[in-house]
C-alpha cells in the first residue's frame, strides 16, 4: 500500500477552490454603478435559510450604499429557519431605505417565515391571486409539537409577529391569528383586515401605488417618488447561487458521503492522493451545506460512526457486522440528520434528506463496498497469495519509511502499513521480517545475523 502527503494536495485544492470561489463571488457583485434616481428590485424566493438571510442583508447593504430611493422585495416562499427568519426582519426593520416587501407574481405565498417579512417591510404589499399566513408552530418536518413545547412556541412567535406589527401600525390581532389559529389570508382579505397597504397587480400598478407613500426610518421620515425612476435588480453573485444549491439537504448529504468515502480510500491505501484530495474538497463543500441548515447533530454521529465502521471494514476485508452496521448507521443518520423538533416554532418546508435519495445512497454504497472488497481479495489471489497471513507471515521485506513504532515496508513488490513488533524503531532501508498479520497492518522484527528473506510466493 502506497504512502504520499495527501493532505498537502488537499489543502493546495482547497485553496484553490476557496479562491476560485471569491473570484466569482467577486466577478458577480461588480457592477456598474446605477446611473440616476432608481429602485433596488431582490427576489427573494423559495425556502428561507440562512443563505436567504445572507442574501437579502447584503442586497439590502448594497441598495443603500448606491443610494437607491427604495428596495422593493419580490416574495415568494413556502416559508423557513426561524433564526434566519428573524435576521431577516431585524435587517428590514433597521433599514436606513425605506423596504416594500410585495408577494409576486400571481399565485405566489408568503406563508409562515414569509408572513414575518412580509409584515416587517416599510410598505407590505400583495399581488392579486397570492396568499400570507398559516404561520402556527410545528416542527422542522411539518410535524405537530407536544403541548407544552407547542404553547412556548406559539407565544413567542405570537408576540414576535405582535411586536413587528406594532412597529409597522398593522393590524396586531390579524396577525397574530395567523400563529395562534394558522389563518391565512388572500390578498383581499389582508388588504381588508389592515394586514397589508395595498393591493397591486404588477410592477407598474405598484410603483404608480407607492408615489408620494410616506414612510418611517431610523433617521426620519422619506417619501417615495416613482416618477420616472429605474428598476435595478440585485441578484446573487455565482457564489450565492452556488451556496444556494449546497443548501439543499440531498446535495449537503451527498458531497459528505463522498468526501468521507474518499479520505477512507486514502487512509486505507496512503499515496494514491486522488481520493484523498477529492474527498477532503467534497467533504468541505458538504459542511458547509449543512452549515446553512438545521442539522441534528445525533445524525450527524450516526454518520461519522457510519464512516468509522467502514474503515474498519476495510481493515478486516469480508463484508461481515462492521459493513452492516456502516450501512445501517448510514441509513438511520441521514434520516435523522436534519430538522429538530424544537428548533423552528413556525412551519417550514421539510428540510429532511428524501426517503428515496438516502435509499439509492445507501443501495449504492454497499455494492461499492462488496464490490471493492471483492476486487481486494481477487488481487491478492492474483498475486499468488493463498491467504493473507499464509502468504505474508515470515516474508521478508525492506523498510519504506521508518517504523516509529509505525510506518510502511515493502514486501512482496508492495508497500504495507507496518509496526514494529517489539515498539523499537526501525530505521528506513532497514531488513525486516513479518511476524503477523492484522488486517492490512503487518507485524515486523528487524532481520538479523542469518534470517534470510524467503521469496513472495507467486
Amino acid at each position: 500500500m502506497g504512502r504520499g502527503r495527501p493532505w498537502l494536495g488537499a489543502s493546495t485544492a482547497l485553496a484553490l477552490l476557496v479562491t476560485g470561489l471569491v473570484a466569482l463571488d467577486t466577478a458577480g457583485v461588480a457592477a456598474a454603478e446605477p446611473d440616476g434616481p432608481h429602485a433596488a428590485v431582490v427576489k427573494l424566493e423559495g425556502a428561507i435559510h440562512n443563505r436567504s438571510a445572507a442574501f437579502l442583508s447584503r442586497a439590502i447593504d448594497k441598495a443603500t450604499e448606491d443610494e437607491a430611493l427604495f428596495v422593493v422585495v419580490l416574495l415568494d416562499t413556502p416559508g423557513g429557519l426561524y433564526d434566519s427568519t428573524r435576521d431577516m426582519v431585524e435587517k428590514v426593520l433597521k433599514a436606513q431605505v425605506p423596504v416594500v416587501v410585495y408577494v409576486w407574481p400571481p399565485g405566489a405565498q408568503a406563508a409562515s417565515a414569509g408572513t414575518y417579512v412580509l409584515a416587517a417591510g416599510h410598505v407590505a404589499a400583495m399581488a392579486p391571486t397570492t396568499n400570507v399566513g398559516a404561520a402556527s408552530p410545528v416542527g422542522s418536518s411539518g410535524e405537530d409539537l407536544p403541548d407544552t413545547l407547542k404553547s412556548k412556541a406559539t407565544q413567542d412567535a405570537a408576540a414576535f409577529l405582535r411586536s413587528i406589527a406594532e412597529e409597522r401600525d398593522r393590524n396586531p390581532a390579524a396577525l397574530e391569528a395567523t400563529v395562534l389559529e394558522a389563518t391565512a389570508y388572500t390578498a383581499s382579505e389582508a388588504l381588508e383586515r389592515d394586514v397589508v397597504d395595498l393591493v397591486a397587480k404588477d410592477m407598474a400598478d405598484l410603483m404608480a401605488k407607492l408615489d408620494g407613500r410616506t414612510v418611517e426610518l431610523p433617521t426620519g421620515e422619506a417619501t417615495l417618488e416613482t416618477d420616472g425612476i429605474a428598476l435595478v435588480d440585485i441578484g446573487k453573485s455565482p457564489l450565492e447561487h452556488f451556496l444556494g444549491v449546497l443548501a439543499n439537504p440531498n446535495v449537503a448529504l451527498l458531497f459528505v458521503t463522498l468526501g468521507a468515502i474518499g479520505i477512507i480510500i486514502e487512509l486505507f491505501n496512503l499515496g494514491i492522493l486522488i481520493p484523498g484530495i477529492l474527498g477532503a474538497i467534497f467533504l468541505a463543500l458538504g459542511i458547509v451545506g449543512m452549515s446553512n441548515l438545521p442539522v441534528n447533530w445525533i445524525g450527524l454521529g450516526l454518520l461519522g460512526f457510519s464512516a468509522l465502521l467502514l474503515f474498519l471494514e476495510l481493515q478486516a476485508p469480508g463484508l461481515g457486522m462492521f459493513g452492516i452496521g456502516a450501512v445501517i448507521s448510514f441509513v438511520v443518520g441521514g434520516f435523522f440528520l436534519f430538522g429538530d423538533i424544537s428548533a423552528p416554532p413556525i412551519p417550514a418546508p421539510s428540510f429532511r434528506v428524501s426517503v428515496w435519495f438516502l435509499g439509492t445512497v445507501a443501495v449504492l454504497l454497499a455494492a461499492a463496498l462488496v464490490l471493492f472488497l471483492r476486487y481486494a481479495r481477487d488481487s491478492r489471489k492474483a498475486a499468488g497469495y493463498v491467504s493473507v497471513v499464509g502468504g505474508l507471515v515470515g516474508q521478508g521485506g525492506t523498510v519504506v519509511t521508518a517504523l516509529a513504532p509505525s510506518g510502511t515496508v515493502r514486501v512482496g513488490g508492495e508497500v504495507w502499513t507496518a509496526v514494529s513488533e517489539d515498539s523499537k524503531p526501525i530505521a528506513k532501508g532497514a531488513e525486516v521480517v513479518v511476524r503477523e498479520v492484522n488486517g492490512v497492518t503487518l507485524k515486523v522484527v528487524k532481520a538479523h545475523g542469518n534470517e534470510k528473506k524467503e521469496e513472495v510466493r507467486r
